[in-house]
Protein backbone atom coordinates (compact mmCIF):
# COMPACT_ATOMS: atom_id res chain seq x y z
CA UNK A 1 0.00 0.00 0.00
CA UNK A 2 1.02 3.54 -0.71
CA UNK A 3 1.75 4.56 2.87
CA UNK A 4 4.52 2.06 3.41
CA UNK A 5 6.65 4.57 1.48
CA UNK A 6 5.70 7.42 3.79
CA UNK A 7 8.76 7.05 5.99
CA UNK A 8 10.96 7.87 3.00
CA UNK A 9 9.56 11.38 2.70
CA UNK A 10 12.00 13.86 1.21
CA UNK A 11 11.13 17.16 2.79
CA UNK A 12 13.74 19.14 0.88
CA UNK A 13 12.49 17.97 -2.53
CA UNK A 14 8.89 18.72 -1.67
CA UNK A 15 9.78 22.13 -0.26
CA UNK A 16 11.80 23.01 -3.36
CA UNK A 17 8.92 22.29 -5.71
CA UNK A 18 5.99 23.57 -3.70
CA UNK A 19 7.25 25.89 -0.97
CA UNK A 20 5.63 26.41 2.42
CA UNK A 21 3.67 29.36 3.77
CA UNK A 22 6.45 30.23 6.23
CA UNK A 23 9.94 29.47 4.96
CA UNK A 24 11.97 30.69 7.93
CA UNK A 25 14.58 28.31 9.28
CA UNK A 26 12.61 27.84 12.48
CA UNK A 27 9.44 27.08 10.56
CA UNK A 28 11.18 24.47 8.41
CA UNK A 29 12.66 22.79 11.48
CA UNK A 30 9.21 22.70 13.05
CA UNK A 31 7.71 21.28 9.85
CA UNK A 32 10.38 18.58 9.61
CA UNK A 33 9.68 17.63 13.21
CA UNK A 34 5.93 17.50 12.57
CA UNK A 35 6.32 15.32 9.48
CA UNK A 36 8.60 12.96 11.38
CA UNK A 37 5.98 12.74 14.09
CA UNK A 38 3.38 11.89 11.48
CA UNK A 39 5.59 9.15 10.03
CA UNK A 40 6.15 7.75 13.50
CA UNK A 41 2.46 7.81 14.30
CA UNK A 42 1.67 6.10 11.01
CA UNK A 43 4.20 3.37 11.75
CA UNK A 44 3.19 2.88 15.37
CA UNK A 45 -0.52 3.64 15.63
CA UNK A 46 -2.20 2.92 12.30
CA UNK A 47 -2.39 -0.83 12.70
CA UNK A 48 -4.39 -1.38 9.53
CA UNK A 49 -4.08 -4.26 7.04
CA UNK A 50 -3.53 -1.75 4.23
CA UNK A 51 -0.17 -0.78 5.73
CA UNK A 52 1.25 -4.26 5.24
CA UNK A 53 4.02 -4.54 2.67
CA UNK A 54 2.41 -7.77 1.49
CA UNK A 55 -0.83 -5.99 0.61
CA UNK A 56 -2.10 -6.34 -2.94
CA UNK A 57 -3.14 -2.70 -2.90
CA UNK A 58 0.09 -1.70 -4.66
CA UNK A 59 -1.28 -3.27 -7.86
CA UNK A 60 -2.19 -1.18 -10.88
CA UNK A 61 -5.75 0.13 -11.21
CA UNK A 62 -6.49 -2.47 -13.88
CA UNK A 63 -5.20 -5.29 -11.68
CA UNK A 64 -7.37 -3.96 -8.85
CA UNK A 65 -10.44 -4.23 -11.08
CA UNK A 66 -9.53 -7.78 -12.04
CA UNK A 67 -9.00 -8.81 -8.41
CA UNK A 68 -12.10 -7.07 -7.11
CA UNK A 69 -10.30 -4.60 -4.83
CA UNK A 70 -10.67 -1.46 -6.94
CA UNK A 71 -11.60 1.67 -4.97
CA UNK A 72 -12.69 4.92 -6.56
CA UNK A 73 -13.10 8.25 -4.79
CA UNK A 74 -16.02 10.24 -6.15
CA UNK A 75 -15.35 13.93 -5.63
CA UNK A 76 -18.72 14.65 -7.23
CA UNK A 77 -19.83 15.33 -10.79
CA UNK A 78 -20.98 18.81 -9.70
CA UNK A 79 -18.69 19.43 -6.72
CA UNK A 80 -16.24 22.19 -7.71
CA UNK A 81 -14.59 23.40 -4.51
CA UNK A 82 -11.00 23.14 -5.73
CA UNK A 83 -9.44 23.56 -2.26
CA UNK A 84 -11.36 20.61 -0.82
CA UNK A 85 -10.89 18.58 -4.00
CA UNK A 86 -7.12 19.02 -3.85
CA UNK A 87 -6.98 18.00 -0.17
CA UNK A 88 -9.33 15.06 -0.66
CA UNK A 89 -7.27 13.85 -3.63
CA UNK A 90 -4.07 14.05 -1.59
CA UNK A 91 -5.49 12.11 1.35
CA UNK A 92 -7.16 9.39 -0.70
CA UNK A 93 -4.13 8.98 -2.97
CA UNK A 94 -2.08 8.24 0.15
CA UNK A 95 -4.76 5.78 1.27
CA UNK A 96 -4.36 3.78 -1.93
CA UNK A 97 -7.40 4.49 -4.12
CA UNK A 98 -7.21 3.46 -7.76
CA UNK A 99 -9.21 6.27 -9.30
CA UNK A 100 -10.44 9.77 -8.49
CA UNK A 101 -13.63 10.81 -10.24
CA UNK A 102 -14.35 14.53 -10.57
CA UNK A 103 -16.32 17.16 -12.43
CA UNK A 104 -15.49 17.73 -16.10
CA UNK A 105 -14.03 21.15 -15.39
CA UNK A 106 -10.46 22.20 -16.18
CA UNK A 107 -9.80 23.81 -12.79
CA UNK A 108 -11.20 20.80 -10.95
CA UNK A 109 -9.07 18.38 -12.98
CA UNK A 110 -6.02 20.49 -12.17
CA UNK A 111 -6.88 20.45 -8.45
CA UNK A 112 -7.16 16.64 -8.48
CA UNK A 113 -3.80 16.30 -10.19
CA UNK A 114 -2.18 18.76 -7.78
CA UNK A 115 -3.41 16.67 -4.86
CA UNK A 116 -2.11 13.49 -6.45
CA UNK A 117 1.26 15.08 -7.20
CA UNK A 118 1.58 16.37 -3.64
CA UNK A 119 0.85 12.91 -2.26
CA UNK A 120 3.30 11.33 -4.71
CA UNK A 121 6.12 13.62 -3.64
CA UNK A 122 5.37 13.39 0.07
CA UNK A 123 5.34 9.60 0.10
CA UNK A 124 7.47 8.63 -2.89
CA UNK A 125 4.62 6.75 -4.53
CA UNK A 126 5.18 4.56 -7.56
CA UNK A 127 1.47 4.29 -8.37
CA UNK A 128 -0.84 7.13 -9.31
CA UNK A 129 -4.61 6.78 -9.29
CA UNK A 130 -6.38 7.31 -12.58
CA UNK A 131 -8.13 10.65 -13.00
CA UNK A 132 -11.70 10.29 -14.30
CA UNK A 133 -14.09 13.02 -15.41
CA UNK A 134 -17.88 12.65 -15.26
CA UNK A 135 -20.31 13.83 -17.94
CA UNK A 136 -24.00 13.29 -18.69
CA UNK A 137 -26.05 12.64 -21.79
CA UNK A 138 -29.31 14.11 -20.45
CA UNK A 139 -30.94 15.43 -17.29
CA UNK A 140 -29.38 13.67 -14.30
CA UNK A 141 -29.48 14.07 -10.51
CA UNK A 142 -25.70 14.40 -10.34
CA UNK A 143 -25.72 17.40 -12.66
CA UNK A 144 -27.77 20.00 -10.86
CA UNK A 145 -27.40 22.79 -8.32
CA UNK A 146 -29.75 24.20 -5.72
CA UNK A 147 -30.60 27.85 -6.07
CA UNK A 148 -32.63 30.45 -4.16
CA UNK A 149 -32.67 34.16 -3.46
CA UNK A 150 -31.77 34.66 0.22
CA UNK A 151 -33.54 38.03 0.12
CA UNK A 152 -36.80 36.08 -0.18
CA UNK A 153 -36.16 34.13 3.03
CA UNK A 154 -38.24 35.31 6.02
CA UNK A 155 -36.11 36.56 8.90
CA UNK A 156 -37.66 34.11 11.34
CA UNK A 157 -37.09 31.03 9.15
CA UNK A 158 -35.34 28.21 11.02
CA UNK A 159 -33.31 27.53 7.86
CA UNK A 160 -33.72 23.76 7.65
CA UNK A 161 -31.91 23.88 4.29
CA UNK A 162 -28.69 24.89 6.06
CA UNK A 163 -29.17 22.16 8.63
CA UNK A 164 -29.68 19.27 6.19
CA UNK A 165 -27.03 20.23 3.62
CA UNK A 166 -24.27 17.58 3.74
CA UNK A 167 -21.89 19.70 1.64
CA UNK A 168 -21.83 22.82 3.85
CA UNK A 169 -23.06 24.60 0.74
CA UNK A 170 -25.66 26.90 2.29
CA UNK A 171 -24.65 29.89 4.38
CA UNK A 172 -26.38 32.91 5.91
CA UNK A 173 -23.63 35.38 6.77
CA UNK A 174 -22.42 33.17 9.59
CA UNK A 175 -25.70 33.20 11.47
CA UNK A 176 -26.43 29.57 12.21
CA UNK A 177 -29.92 28.23 12.27
CA UNK A 178 -31.36 26.94 15.52
CA UNK A 179 -30.93 23.23 16.12
CA UNK A 180 -28.09 20.88 15.29
CA UNK A 181 -26.53 21.67 11.93
CA UNK A 182 -24.07 19.66 9.86
CA UNK A 183 -22.44 23.04 9.18
CA UNK A 184 -21.22 23.70 12.72
CA UNK A 185 -17.60 23.13 11.71
CA UNK A 186 -17.78 25.27 8.56
CA UNK A 187 -15.54 28.34 8.49
CA UNK A 188 -18.17 31.01 7.82
CA UNK A 189 -18.15 32.50 4.35
CA UNK A 190 -19.69 35.94 3.88
CA UNK A 191 -22.04 34.85 1.12
CA UNK A 192 -25.78 34.47 1.47
CA UNK A 193 -27.54 31.43 0.04
CA UNK A 194 -26.04 28.55 -1.92
CA UNK A 195 -22.26 28.36 -2.28
CA UNK A 196 -22.45 27.12 -5.85
CA UNK A 197 -19.07 25.41 -6.08
CA UNK A 198 -19.84 23.31 -2.99
CA UNK A 199 -23.34 22.21 -3.99
CA UNK A 200 -23.26 18.77 -5.60
CA UNK A 201 -26.98 18.38 -6.23
CA UNK A 202 -28.10 15.92 -3.55
CA UNK A 203 -31.46 17.69 -3.38
CA UNK A 204 -32.02 17.30 0.36
CA UNK A 205 -32.75 21.00 0.74
CA UNK A 206 -35.56 21.01 -1.82
CA UNK A 207 -38.35 19.33 0.20
CA UNK A 208 -37.50 20.88 3.58
CA UNK A 209 -37.93 24.56 2.70
CA UNK A 210 -41.13 25.61 4.51
CA UNK A 211 -41.70 28.37 1.94
CA UNK A 212 -40.86 26.39 -1.21
CA UNK A 213 -38.20 28.93 -2.20
CA UNK A 214 -35.49 26.50 -3.38
CA UNK A 215 -35.31 25.34 -6.98
CA UNK A 216 -32.99 23.05 -8.87
CA UNK A 217 -30.94 24.11 -11.87
CA UNK A 218 -29.94 21.24 -14.13
CA UNK A 219 -27.35 21.21 -16.89
CA UNK A 220 -25.64 18.94 -19.40
CA UNK A 221 -21.87 19.04 -19.83
CA UNK A 222 -20.77 20.39 -23.19
CA UNK A 223 -19.39 17.64 -25.43
CA UNK A 224 -16.79 19.84 -27.13
CA UNK A 225 -15.40 21.05 -23.80
CA UNK A 226 -15.35 17.47 -22.55
CA UNK A 227 -13.45 16.33 -25.64
CA UNK A 228 -10.81 19.00 -25.00
CA UNK A 229 -10.39 17.76 -21.43
CA UNK A 230 -10.06 14.16 -22.59
CA UNK A 231 -7.16 15.14 -24.80
CA UNK A 232 -5.18 16.38 -21.81
CA UNK A 233 -2.39 14.10 -20.66
CA UNK A 234 -3.59 14.20 -17.05
CA UNK A 235 -7.05 12.67 -17.67
CA UNK A 236 -7.13 8.87 -17.79
CA UNK A 237 -10.79 7.91 -17.81
CA UNK A 238 -14.33 9.12 -18.41
CA UNK A 239 -17.70 8.24 -16.94
CA UNK A 240 -20.99 8.85 -18.74
CA UNK A 241 -24.04 9.21 -16.51
CA UNK A 242 -27.19 8.05 -18.26
CA UNK A 243 -30.70 6.94 -17.41
CA UNK A 244 -30.34 4.09 -19.90
CA UNK A 245 -33.86 4.77 -21.17
CA UNK A 246 -32.98 6.88 -24.21
CA UNK A 247 -30.10 5.51 -26.28
CA UNK A 248 -30.41 8.39 -28.75
CA UNK A 249 -28.93 10.90 -26.28
CA UNK A 250 -26.16 8.45 -25.36
CA UNK A 251 -25.29 7.94 -29.02
CA UNK A 252 -25.33 11.69 -29.68
CA UNK A 253 -22.84 12.32 -26.86
CA UNK A 254 -20.62 9.40 -27.83
CA UNK A 255 -20.43 10.53 -31.45
CA UNK A 256 -19.78 14.14 -30.42
CA UNK A 257 -16.76 13.05 -28.35
CA UNK A 258 -15.22 11.56 -31.49
CA UNK A 259 -11.57 10.52 -31.31
CA UNK A 260 -11.04 12.18 -27.91
CA UNK A 261 -11.79 8.82 -26.24
CA UNK A 262 -9.05 6.94 -28.08
CA UNK A 263 -6.27 7.42 -25.52
CA UNK A 264 -8.30 6.71 -22.39
CA UNK A 265 -7.55 3.78 -20.10
CA UNK A 266 -11.13 3.22 -18.97
CA UNK A 267 -14.62 4.28 -19.99
CA UNK A 268 -17.39 3.88 -17.44
CA UNK A 269 -21.14 4.14 -17.80
CA UNK A 270 -23.11 4.99 -14.67
CA UNK A 271 -26.73 3.91 -14.73
CA UNK A 272 -29.61 3.25 -12.33
CA UNK A 273 -31.41 -0.05 -11.94
CA UNK A 274 -33.94 -0.09 -14.75
CA UNK A 275 -35.37 -3.45 -13.79
CA UNK A 276 -36.11 -5.86 -16.63
CA UNK A 277 -34.86 -3.39 -19.25
CA UNK A 278 -31.41 -2.88 -17.71
CA UNK A 279 -29.54 -5.59 -19.60
CA UNK A 280 -31.02 -4.67 -22.97
CA UNK A 281 -30.14 -1.01 -22.37
CA UNK A 282 -26.59 -1.95 -21.44
CA UNK A 283 -26.19 -4.07 -24.55
CA UNK A 284 -27.50 -1.26 -26.74
CA UNK A 285 -25.09 1.26 -25.21
CA UNK A 286 -22.19 -1.16 -25.56
CA UNK A 287 -23.00 -1.66 -29.24
CA UNK A 288 -22.83 2.13 -29.68
CA UNK A 289 -19.44 2.34 -27.98
CA UNK A 290 -17.84 -0.79 -29.39
CA UNK A 291 -16.60 0.53 -32.77
CA UNK A 292 -14.53 3.24 -31.07
CA UNK A 293 -13.87 1.50 -27.75
CA UNK A 294 -10.10 1.02 -27.49
CA UNK A 295 -9.84 0.51 -23.74
CA UNK A 296 -11.51 -1.36 -20.91
CA UNK A 297 -15.06 -0.47 -19.94
CA UNK A 298 -16.93 -0.46 -16.65
CA UNK A 299 -20.56 -0.36 -15.56
CA UNK A 300 -21.21 1.74 -12.46
CA UNK A 301 -24.26 0.41 -10.62
CA UNK A 302 -25.84 3.52 -9.13
CA UNK A 303 -28.08 2.11 -6.44
CA UNK A 304 -29.29 5.03 -4.31
CA UNK A 305 -27.53 8.14 -5.63
CA UNK A 306 -25.70 10.46 -3.24
CA UNK A 307 -26.90 8.74 -0.06
CA UNK A 308 -23.93 6.85 1.39
CA UNK A 309 -23.52 9.36 4.23
CA UNK A 310 -27.10 8.84 5.44
CA UNK A 311 -26.65 5.49 7.18
CA UNK A 312 -26.18 1.74 7.02
CA UNK A 313 -29.27 0.95 4.97
CA UNK A 314 -28.34 3.26 2.11
CA UNK A 315 -26.06 0.62 0.60
CA UNK A 316 -28.77 -2.04 0.16
CA UNK A 317 -29.94 -0.88 -3.26
CA UNK A 318 -26.56 -0.99 -4.96
CA UNK A 319 -25.88 -4.46 -3.51
CA UNK A 320 -29.25 -5.67 -4.80
CA UNK A 321 -28.39 -4.18 -8.21
CA UNK A 322 -25.03 -6.00 -8.16
CA UNK A 323 -26.72 -9.32 -7.38
CA UNK A 324 -29.04 -8.92 -10.37
CA UNK A 325 -26.24 -8.15 -12.81
CA UNK A 326 -23.86 -10.78 -11.43
CA UNK A 327 -26.53 -13.38 -12.18
CA UNK A 328 -27.32 -12.05 -15.65
CA UNK A 329 -26.01 -14.36 -18.37
CA UNK A 330 -26.37 -12.01 -21.33
CA UNK A 331 -24.88 -8.83 -19.88
CA UNK A 332 -22.35 -7.01 -22.11
CA UNK A 333 -18.59 -7.02 -21.44
CA UNK A 334 -17.22 -4.73 -18.78
CA UNK A 335 -16.29 -4.60 -15.12
CA UNK A 336 -19.03 -4.05 -12.54
CA UNK A 337 -18.57 -1.46 -9.80
CA UNK A 338 -20.87 -0.42 -6.98
CA UNK A 339 -21.87 3.20 -6.28
CA UNK A 340 -24.84 5.13 -4.94
CA UNK A 341 -25.26 4.58 -1.20
CA UNK A 342 -21.86 2.96 -0.66
CA UNK A 343 -20.31 3.35 2.78
CA UNK A 344 -18.42 1.41 5.44
CA UNK A 345 -21.13 -1.27 5.46
CA UNK A 346 -20.96 -2.11 1.75
CA UNK A 347 -18.24 -4.74 2.03
CA UNK A 348 -20.13 -6.66 4.71
CA UNK A 349 -23.19 -6.64 2.49
CA UNK A 350 -21.20 -8.03 -0.44
CA UNK A 351 -19.63 -10.70 1.74
CA UNK A 352 -23.01 -11.89 2.98
CA UNK A 353 -24.11 -12.32 -0.63
CA UNK A 354 -20.90 -14.09 -1.63
CA UNK A 355 -19.92 -11.33 -4.06
CA UNK A 356 -16.86 -9.79 -2.45
CA UNK A 357 -13.73 -10.62 -4.47
CA UNK A 358 -15.23 -13.78 -5.93
CA UNK A 359 -15.08 -14.90 -9.57
CA UNK A 360 -18.35 -16.80 -9.79
CA UNK A 361 -21.68 -17.53 -8.16
CA UNK A 362 -23.89 -20.57 -8.50
CA UNK A 363 -25.93 -19.29 -11.46
CA UNK A 364 -23.09 -17.52 -13.26
CA UNK A 365 -21.91 -19.19 -16.45
CA UNK A 366 -18.88 -16.95 -17.01
CA UNK A 367 -15.47 -18.53 -17.35
CA UNK A 368 -13.68 -15.26 -16.60
CA UNK A 369 -10.92 -15.25 -14.00
CA UNK A 370 -11.79 -11.65 -13.11
CA UNK A 371 -13.79 -10.84 -9.99
CA UNK A 372 -17.53 -10.57 -10.60
CA UNK A 373 -17.57 -7.21 -8.85
CA UNK A 374 -14.55 -5.11 -9.78
CA UNK A 375 -14.80 -2.78 -6.84
CA UNK A 376 -16.53 0.04 -5.03
CA UNK A 377 -16.83 3.79 -5.56
CA UNK A 378 -17.24 5.93 -2.45
CA UNK A 379 -18.66 9.43 -2.73
CA UNK A 380 -20.65 11.27 -0.08
CA UNK A 381 -19.50 9.02 2.74
CA UNK A 382 -15.82 9.30 1.77
CA UNK A 383 -16.07 13.07 1.57
CA UNK A 384 -17.93 13.27 4.87
CA UNK A 385 -15.43 11.38 7.01
CA UNK A 386 -12.42 13.32 5.72
CA UNK A 387 -14.40 16.52 5.35
CA UNK A 388 -14.84 16.72 9.13
CA UNK A 389 -11.07 16.94 9.47
CA UNK A 390 -10.81 19.50 6.68
CA UNK A 391 -13.43 21.72 8.34
CA UNK A 392 -11.56 21.55 11.62
CA UNK A 393 -8.29 22.46 9.91
CA UNK A 394 -9.85 25.32 7.94
CA UNK A 395 -11.53 26.77 11.02
CA UNK A 396 -8.08 27.01 12.61
CA UNK A 397 -5.86 27.88 9.65
CA UNK A 398 -8.16 29.40 7.05
CA UNK A 399 -10.21 28.17 4.12
CA UNK A 400 -7.24 27.79 1.76
CA UNK A 401 -5.16 25.60 4.11
CA UNK A 402 -3.24 22.72 2.51
CA UNK A 403 -3.50 19.60 4.59
CA UNK A 404 0.14 18.58 4.07
CA UNK A 405 1.16 21.76 5.89
CA UNK A 406 -0.67 20.56 9.01
CA UNK A 407 0.58 17.04 9.74
CA UNK A 408 -1.68 16.32 12.71
CA UNK A 409 -4.74 16.99 10.59
CA UNK A 410 -3.21 14.95 7.77
CA UNK A 411 -2.82 12.03 10.13
CA UNK A 412 -6.42 12.30 11.33
CA UNK A 413 -7.67 12.43 7.75
CA UNK A 414 -5.55 9.42 6.76
CA UNK A 415 -6.93 7.39 9.63
CA UNK A 416 -10.45 8.03 8.37
CA UNK A 417 -9.57 7.30 4.73
CA UNK A 418 -7.61 4.14 5.51
CA UNK A 419 -10.42 2.77 7.66
CA UNK A 420 -12.63 2.94 4.56
CA UNK A 421 -10.16 1.94 1.83
CA UNK A 422 -8.04 -0.56 3.77
CA UNK A 423 -10.65 -3.31 4.17
CA UNK A 424 -11.28 -3.39 0.41
CA UNK A 425 -7.60 -3.50 -0.43
CA UNK A 426 -6.48 -6.10 2.03
CA UNK A 427 -9.35 -8.51 2.53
Amino acid sequence: MALRYFCNTKISTYHHRHGFPNTSKEALVELRSSIENVKSLISNTLKLPSLSSSSSSSSSPLQSLQRGNWVKLICGASFEDVVDIRNLSLVYTLSGVDCIDCAADASVVSAVNEGIEAATEIAGLQKRPWVMISVNDDKDLHFRKAEFDPEDCPADCSRPCEIVCPANAISFLGKSASGTSSNTELPRILVDGVITERCYGCGRCLPVCPYDKIREVTYVRDAATTADLLRRDDVDAMEIHTSGRQSAQFKELWCALGDSVENLKLIAVSLPNGGASTISSMNEMFSIMKPNLQCFNLWQLDGRPMSGDIGRGATKETIAFAIELAKAINRPPGFLQLAGGTNAHTIDGLRKKGLFQTTSIAVDSSNSADALIGGIAYGGYARKIVGRVLRSMQSEYGGAARIEDHPQHLLMALKEALALVGPVKCS
